[in-house]
């Protein structure tokens, strides 16, 4: 009877790992949803290169044939940059008790990183034969700096006999994956066909607004163009997928671990095999330059209209009425741009796809400078600042008077106008979030027709006097104005406040110029 029982509670002592389990790959996807967050700390502008900073909530879903038992689930095809700490998923029988990033794909470089002192095939040329021989080699070091063999001839690099040679392995070793895959344990009580819904956050996405803003003729109105920038930094792309953008600052606490970008590449380095006497090469013309090397995104580049691709030679050219535009929604306060039609969001990838389209917005251009400083010696005539370039701005408000009236998400704007019938780019600046009734100003740069020049003059008393000086070299007058972000005591000009500070505003005359004297008033008197 002891024995019995000591039995049955070894039967109940085994292990969770030791109950049998089944595998089930789940590799098809019925249907995906990809909403995309901006970087938290990109305020404005495109993105940069390198691994997006920004994130996406990602929902799929699948069908999945379940046996009874304890099961382990393979999601495979998930976004490179999940979180795995964030998946939840609905639709199993029962919840489950486990899940796993696996984060080790099948690569060149990965498969023989995970054979490191393991003994290998390697297939190589006979040098002085030339047959091809297999013989045993265990792998030392690789892959990063050089793939380092052990032989039967003692200790070398791999590929630096000069011919043709190669490793074989027996199997793929367990944890590696051909696509990023989440391994999940759930426990089904009967054998079932499932539907699956699997939602995490990814990083290694992101999204932005590009802005492109021409200068109708009459100087007055401009057309604005903007484009719904997507990129996926990721090996895994996402095929038709449901895409929207979320427009503002949502709070996202920082992950635990940030994860890692693209797999390295396999790298075999070796020492030069050739002398100057085995291939003379004096005479000979200089080898070409290599090709530039590709941006850290891949080589894609979509643009949807009408649900084709556009090259990105075409991206300024006027787009047809048909244009598939991202629709606007309400989120609380943020804002929500949604793509219609379902769009594929392709692996290591910048995709483009139309969102705003405004015709004949009325703007005003400002010609803008700041008084930056006064702390230089009044008696050095030799020390005076020069004249410096004012830069020009387009200025409009963010209302349907003047032709816009919507939400304006962060981006680069590209400002271009017509000289002798050509479309020419003018200027580049970054736009930062902006809500109906905000002002909006698109930066042209700095202009070499309108100069200003501040002088000092000597102190009296508790006052610093200068003066003002614009010139204007273009045949049409022009508005100018000079921020001054210090407390004013006198002026020869009435002057205005603008986001809190006084501003100098005045209309240059073609070819003319305009003056302004003015007072700073000193905290105390320095007896000069």
């Amino acid at each position: 009877m002891r024995a019995a029982i000591l039995v049955a509670l070894a039967i109940f002592a085994v292990p969770t790992s030791a109950v049998a389990q089944e595998v089930v790959n789940s590799e098809s996807i019925d249907a995906i949803s990809v909403t995309l967050y901006r970087d938290p700390g990109r305020q404005g502008g495109g993105i940069a290169a390198g691994w997006p900073g920004g994130y996406a909530l990602i929902t799929e879903t699948r069908t999945i044939r379940l046996p009874a038992g304890r099961t382990i689930i393979r999601f495979q095809g998930v976004s490179q940059g999940m979180l795995p700490e964030s998946a939840i998923i609905g639709g199993l029988p029962r919840q489950a008790s486990e899940k796993n990033r696996d984060a080790l794909l099948l690569s060149p470089a990965g498969l023989l990183d995970a054979h490191l002192k393991r003994r290998v095939a390697l297939r190589r040329t006979n040098r002085v034969t030339g047959a091809v021989v297999v013989q045993d080699a265990v792998i030392e070091a690789g892959p990063g700096g050089g793939v380092v063999l052990t032989t039967p001839e003692g200790v070398e690099a791999l590929g630096c006999s000069g011919l043709p040679e190669s490793l074989r392995y027996a199997s793929v070793p367990d944890g590696l994956f051909a696509e990023p895959t989440l391994s999940v344990v759930a426990d089904i009580p009967s054998a079932t066909t499932a539907t699956v819904q699997l939602t995490y956050l990814a990083e290694g996405l992101d999204w932005s607004a590009s802005y492109v803003a021409r200068v109708a003729d009459d100087g007055r109105t401009l057309d604005l163009f903007a484009w719904m920038t997507v990129v996926n930094g990721g090996s895994q792309g996402f095929e038709r997928a449901r895409t929207q953008a979320i427009a503002g600052a949502p709070n996202k606490e920082a992950a635990a671990a940030q994860p890692q970008a693209p797999d390295p590449v396999l790298h075999l380095q070796c020492w030069p095999m050739d002398v100057t006497s085995t291939h003379p090469r004096r005479g000979l013309p200089a080898p070409p330059p290599p090709p530039p090397a590709p941006e850290s995104y891949g080589v894609t580049e979509d643009i949807v209209v009408m649900a084709q691709r556009r090259s990105e030679s075409m991206m300024d050219t006027p787009l047809a009425v048909s244009v598939i535009m991202a629709q606007q929604e309400e989120l609380g306060d943020l804002k929500l741009y949604r793509i219609p039609e379902a769009v594929t969001v392709a692996a290591q990838s910048r995709k483009q796809v139309a969102m705003i389209d405004r015709k004949k917005v009325g703007f005003e251009r400002v010609y803008t400078g700041r008084f930056e400083s006064f702390e230089r010696d009044d008696h050095d005539d030799e020390n005076q600042p020069g004249a410096a370039s004012a830069e020009l701005v387009l200025r409009t408000e963010n209302r349907k008077t003047n032709g816009l009236g919507l939400p304006l998400p962060a981006g680069s704007v590209s400002v271009f106008e017509t000289a002798n019938g050509q479309s020419l780019l003018v200027g580049e600046s970054n736009l930062q979030d902006r809500a109906v009734g905000d002002e909006v100003e698109f930066g042209v740069g700095d202009s070499p027709n309108l100069r200003y020049q501040v002088n000092a003059r000597p102190r009296a008393g508790r006052r610093a006097p200068f003066r003002v000086r614009v010139t204007n070299a273009r045949a049409t007058p022009e508005v100018f104005e000079l921020v001054i972000p210090y407390d004013v005591a006198r002026a020869s000009e009435t002057l205005g406040k603008r986001k809190g500070q006084n501003v100098w505003r005045t209309t240059v005359p073609a070819n003319g110029e305009a003056k302004l004297e003015f007072a700073l008033r000193l905290e105390q008197d320095d007896g000069s």
